[in-house]
């Protein structure tokens, strides 16, 4: 069940890009380049990996970034950016099993928010914070069907 939060800023290092949505697996097989580029620069980060959703066009492509927290602003370059994830009040739902999941999850969690009649921190298509955190070290959890998620989306 689905449940408001209030969330703090969140500093973050990401990889940005337009996805097609065959694609995003293939975008996010490259957050080893996140992850080089923290190692490379002894940025260590603070929590769990996320997937960020600027604009869900599904005929254009999404604009993503796939990142980590980390304690403090940095500056990016080229494809790694970064920013912070604002504070605020989200809506958010755990997901238990396979990422192919969260397309459901998502439906769900938006029609959720339709019926309890909140609303999201978006302009048409683009988002202000609408986030999938990926809880789970695939080091230690290798079967993605036990896999845990939580799905994060700022309300205004």
């Amino acid at each position: 069940m689905p449940e408001i939060v209030e969330l703090a800023e969140r500093p973050y290092v990401a990889l940005r890009g337009t996805v097609q949505m065959d694609g995003i697996s293939a975008f996010a097989d490259r957050l080893h380049e996140v992850i080089g580029w923290l190692v490379a620069r002894e940025i260590a980060p603070n929590d769990a990996p996320f997937f960020r959703y600027e604009v869900v066009d599904m005929e254009a492509g999404l604009v993503m970034e796939i990142g980590f927290p980390v304690d403090d602003l940095h500056a990016g370059e080229g494809e790694i950016v970064t920013g912070v994830l604002p504070a605020g009040r989200y809506a958010t739902v755990s997901h238990h099993g396979h990422p192919d999941g969260l397309m459901d999850a998502t439906s769900d969690l938006l029609k959720w928010g339709e019926a309890e009649g909140v609303e999201w921190d978006a302009y048409g298509d683009k988002w202000v914070s609408r986030l999938e955190i990926y809880l789970s070290d695939p080091r230690e959890v290798p079967d993605m069907a036990d896999w845990d998620t939580e799905l994060q989306f700022k309300l205004k």
